[in-house]
């Protein structure tokens, strides 16, 4: 069994694939310990799949997922971690902007009893309006709204502790987010600095589209971390606002009518129907806390679902193609 397995997903990068394992494998091969590469191809449409299958062809610590379509970079990673063996585990982009030889600086952090170790490229190149000046706010909100005081959210470059990554599920872009998830779960987090490499060939994936997508993300995060095991706590206090409010107005415009026989309808018609808004809002925002009550039941049942489909694994030792076909 490998001690250290190294993840890295690609999105059609057959310019970098043969020069990212050379280094990962230098790099690997100096730290001595047993180590696996697990690389996935997250839907490539170009030679990308053919290089890495070529590599596994001859390298028998090397094992390739192959994923079925373009399912996106968390899902490429969950897909990374699910099939890792190591103890520690390391994730990292494969466009060569990570620089493998950082790798043992990452796994001496594991060493030392930390649960995650993020990198944190502390001296930026990226555009200055494009890319920096988004990260920094996004990365001080999280910072605030997790309680997770690291710098860099963003980066995939980040090892973990087995055990650690796999009580957290991966979905949508929360791939980013896994130390203010892990921290849910219990775990010690350290920051290391990391060079922000410049990408040598290729084109990058990265848009500004992203930015409004991590800010739905820090959204979703805030809740998670705050009411995942408790969603009525959420919804029920604004649902039980507005029945109390809704009743408030209701009682007033009953004392008005039967004391000064004043026709409500006609002389307080919008507080009237604001009233009836109020209760009905307030009904059914505690009715979707009692169904979150229910999701919360489920999520904590075993499932064995997965955010992609495998579409086969690829390992030397084993000369044939083992294909996952429903």
């Amino acid at each position: 069994m490998p001690k250290y397995s190294i993840v890295v997903p690609f999105h059609n990068e057959e310019e970098n694939v043969t020069a990212m394992y050379d280094r990962l494998k230098a790099v690997m091969e100096q730290v001595g310990d047993p180590f696996e590469i697990v690389f996935v191809d997250d839907g490539s449409r170009d030679r990308t799949y053919r290089l890495l299958e070529e590599i596994a062809a001859v390298d028998s610590r090397v094992l390739v997922v192959k994923l079925r379509r373009n399912f996106g970079q968390t899902s490429a990673l969950a897909a990374g971690f699910d099939h890792a063996q190591g103890d520690y585990i390391l994730a990292m982009d494969g466009d060569l902007q990570h620089d493998p030889a950082e790798i043992p600086n990452f796994l001496g952090k594991l060493e030392e009893g930390y649960d995650v170790v993020s990198g944190w490229r502390k001296q930026r190149i990226d555009n200055f309006v494009m890319r920096r000046i988004p990260s920094r706010i996004a990365n001080w909100l999280m910072a605030r709204l997790s309680g997770v005081d690291i710098h860099d959210f963003g980066t995939t470059y980040k090892a973990y502790r087995r055990e650690v990554i796999h009580n957290i599920p991966l979905y949508g872009e929360m791939h980013r987010f896994i130390p203010a998830l892990a921290s849910w779960y219990g775990a010690t987090i350290c920051e290391i600095p990391i060079k922000n490499v410049p990408r040598e060939k290729g084109k990058s994936h990265y848009g500004i589209s992203r930015t409004f997508r991590v800010f739905f993300d820090l959204l979703t995060i805030r809740f998670l971390l705050r009411y995942m095991t408790r969603p009525l706590h959420f919804f029920g206090s604004f649902g039980a606002l507005g029945v109390m409010g809704g009743m408030a107005i209701s009682a007033w415009l009953l004392l008005l009518k039967i004391f000064t026989h004043q026709h409500v309808m006609d002389a307080h018609s919008p507080m009237f129907v604001i009233a009836g808004v109020l209760i009905l809002a307030g009904i059914q925002l505690m009715g979707i806390g009692l169904l979150g009550e229910l999701q919360v039941r489920h999520y904590h049942t075993p499932s064995h679902r997965a955010p992609y489909t495998v579409d086969r694994l690829v390992r030397s030792r084993s000369s044939e193609e083992h294909s996952l076909l429903p």
